[in-house]
């Protein structure tokens, strides 16, 4: 299982991207794979091929009419069953007692 935080936009459509940003959360949401979606990008998590069609159907999405986007992607693997997203946060929250996603 992966958990990738990736980013993806466009570098040609100004500084206002939220309707780039839309597009792309539909395809990610779609996909039924796990995902949070924050304020510089998105951590999904599924198996590699999984999470890599999610980000390239999100990139084929943008090509259509974007002439220059950015992708940065990092993916962590590890032997372990799905639920990474969530468990990774509750353990630091019981760590520290702070609530982290508000």
């Amino acid at each position: 299982m992966v958990v990738a935080e990736f980013s993806i936009f466009p570098f040609d459509k100004g500084e206002s991207l939220s309707s780039y940003v839309a597009r792309v959360v539909k395809i990610i949401d779609a996909s039924g794979l796990d995902y949070t979606l924050h304020t510089m990008g998105t951590n999904l998590e599924g198996e590699y091929d999984q999470v890599m069609k999610v980000i390239r159907d999100c990139f084929l999405e943008l090509q259509k009419d974007c002439n220059r986007i950015s992708v940065a992607i990092k993916i962590d693997y590890r032997n372990k069953p799905a639920g990474r997203i969530k468990s990774k946060t509750e353990k630091v929250e019981k760590i520290t007692g702070l609530k982290l996603a508000k």
